[in-house]
């Protein structure tokens, strides 16, 4: 009886003790030499595999599907099915433990997690890979310091301020409290006044200028110490019943105000208070200081398991009003109006995680005149954008670039080029521009040029062939087969190039031959099964797939970062857990069924 079955590979780490005394007491350990066939097509399996030493290679016909290496195993789905569909031979010397077929449906029966990551389709696998990451511990958020979160200024105004002095400052700071100093009654002489104690003033029926602050604010003011725990301060907001606590520093005076809201969304998710940092800045340093916040949200809440469809809807979020407030700061008023600042990309898409190259251009109003400075503006605002943690984009696709602005009436004849003549780098340019989200000035500007795009798109074939063409840029998936546990010796993976890419192109080229104005992969797909052009479950599968690849290259880039590393977001095979390199398997056979879904249907192999 075998003692040294590692119970932490998938998708034996599900098992209850119980369950894993039930494996260790019928799983015996086999051997076969380099070039047998343990499995072969049609043969009733009476073991479940699981690899110890050496490497198996799957392959239906001349096509090899996956490669099996240390703690992988197989054949579960012909093990369930009663017949094995592919053949699977020893490529360097197999030593593996063979468990009963007995054993292994009465795990099944037992415990559901196990049958699903066993065998199941990619979108059950898919869940349950879920589900245990939100049961990993992570350090609780309620250790933090209070001067971790997000601590607004302290104003302090004297107890003899009108109200309506008060009411101004609380408009030109953008504030909802201030402290009052010089209360005789009050401990330390310090009260607190907010928007919830103005109303107190209205009601009280004087004129608000001859209300002073004074006789309003409440006292005594309830503090926490910068070191003390969040835990302690939401408790004591709690026990205290206040929307507001003042943050005293080491030598005791007020280092700002922590409220409630900003202290549960801190414990939440971050995302309001770096909300809060961006509406609030009043240069662009201030909203430096509030993107260096988004990525550390990123990390928070991939740790905690949050979806990665949710994460990417939460940056382009975040990100398009960091834009704004940027545009809004550097341009002037008259141009921002007469204007559609607009992003593209995996950003456009809204797709993006971590930060990469700037994607955006600038579309003006017909007829406006801009500024004689539009060339110093707009790269002042990519310089910006650069200092925000977002680099130049190589191929120069930006609104720096006079390229990348122009008029409506100019840009519309430029995106009809691109469809109708194209040459160069114009089906590029049509693809990123397909993407395009606006995020500043006149959104009608931009949709008055999609408007155009989509009245052009045509019903010729050939065209729309040579636009999905892309997909084979990077070569066929037996390279990425090959590189993905190559008997031991697997370099890292490009994900972007290997499936995301595919998929995201391959489903914006199918929008475009049906005129399907969203911009977003998902929602892109939902439309195309909604017109029947995707059957449900191969739509299911791309949209999970998407996001689970997308959720695997945002894991290595923040290791990556941790290891202050250039940012890749390659994937080492060699690191990832048993149960993601079978889903990794599962999303390139989905991507490679894709692929040939397009060539069929949009005869690819005759453009």
């Amino acid at each position: 009886m075998p003692n040294a079955f590692n119970f932490s590979a998938s998708p034996f780490d599900c098992l209850s003790a119980e369950e894993q005394a039930l494996v260790q007491g019928s799983v015996d350990i086999a051997y076969y030499p380099q070039g047998a066939v343990v499995l072969d097509v049609g043969d009733a399996p009476a073991w479940l595999f699981v690899v110890i030493k050496g490497y198996v290679t799957q392959t239906e016909g001349d096509e090899q599907l996956a490669t099996y290496g240390p703690d992988d195993c197989f054949d579960g789905r012909g093990l369930v099915a009663g017949r094995v569909s592919s053949r699977f031979a020893v490529a360097e010397e197999l030593v593996a433990y063979q468990l009963a077929r007995a054993t292994v449906m009465d795990l099944i029966a037992r415990n559901r997690a196990f049958g699903a990551l066993l065998f199941s389709d990619l979108g059950q696998k898919l869940s349950a890979l879920a589900q245990r990451a939100q049961q990993h511990q992570m350090q609780s958020l309620t250790l933090a310091r209070v001067d971790q979160a997000f601590l607004r200024p302290a104003h302090v105004v004297p107890a003899g301020t009108d109200i309506v002095a008060v009411v101004r400052l609380f408009q030109s700071r953008r504030t909802t409290s201030v402290l009052v100093s010089g209360l005789p009654d009050a401990p330390g002489g310090l009260g607190i006044f907010s928007n919830t104690t103005l109303q107190r003033a209205v009601l009280d029926g004087r004129p608000l200028a001859q209300i002073t602050v004074g006789e309003l604010a409440s006292h005594p003011v309830i503090t926490v110490r910068a070191g003390d725990q969040l835990g302690d301060a939401m408790a004591l907001l709690l026990r205290a019943r206040v929307h507001r606590l003042a943050v005293l520093g080491e030598d005791g005076q007020v280092q700002g105000i922590l409220e409630a809201l900003d202290l549960f969304s801190f414990l939440a998710n971050h995302s309001h208070l770096i909300t809060v940092q961006i509406e609030q800045a009043a240069d662009l340093q201030a909203l430096e200081a509030a993107a260096a916040q988004i990525t550390r949200l990123l990390a928070a809440l991939h740790r905690g398991g949050t979806r990665i469809a949710l994460m990417a809807q939460l940056v382009q979020q975040l990100n398009a009003r960091l834009f704004e407030r940027a545009w809004q700061m550097i341009a002037p008023p008259g141009l921002v109006a007469n204007s559609c600042l607009f992003v593209m990309g995996s950003e456009g898409r809204g797709e993006q995680l971590l930060k990469t190259d700037q994607d955006n251009g600038l579309l003006l109003r017909d007829g406006y005149e801009p500024p004689a400075d539009l060339q110093a503006v707009c790269e002042r605002f990519s310089a910006a954008l650069a200092r925000f943690g977002y680099p130049e984009c190589p191929g120069r696709i930006m609104l720096s670039n006079p390229a990348w602005r122009a008029s409506v009436g100019e840009f519309g004849l430029k995106v009809r080029d691109w469809l109708l003549q194209p040459q160069g780098d114009s089906l590029m340019h049509l693809a990123i521009f397909m993407d395009a989200h606006a995020v500043a000035g006149d959104a009608q500007l931009l949709a008055d040029v999609r408007q155009r795009l989509m009245q052009l798109a045509t019903d010729n074939d050939a065209l729309i062939a040579r636009f999905a063409l892309a997909i084979d840029a990077f070569g066929g998936p037996a390279g990425w087969w090959n590189r993905l546990l190559s008997l031991g010796d697997a370099e890292p993976m490009n994900l972007k190039k290997a499936g995301i890419f595919p998929i995201v192109h391959g489903v914006r080229s199918l929008a475009l031959a049906r005129r399907i104005a969203a911009t977003g992969t998902a929602e892109r797909i939902a439309a195309l099964q909604a017109e029947g052009q995707l059957d449900p479950a191969l739509a299911q599968e791309l949209v999970q797939g998407l996001h689970f690849l997308m959720g695997l290259r945002l894991q290595a880039g923040l290791a990556e970062q941790e290891l202050q590393r250039p940012v890749t977001g390659n994937v080492d095979p060699a690191r990832l857990s048993t149960l993601e390199r079978d889903l990794l398997k599962d999303t390139l056979l989905v991507v490679k069924r894709f692929k040939a879904l397009l060539h069929q249907r949009l005869r690819l192999d005759a453009a």
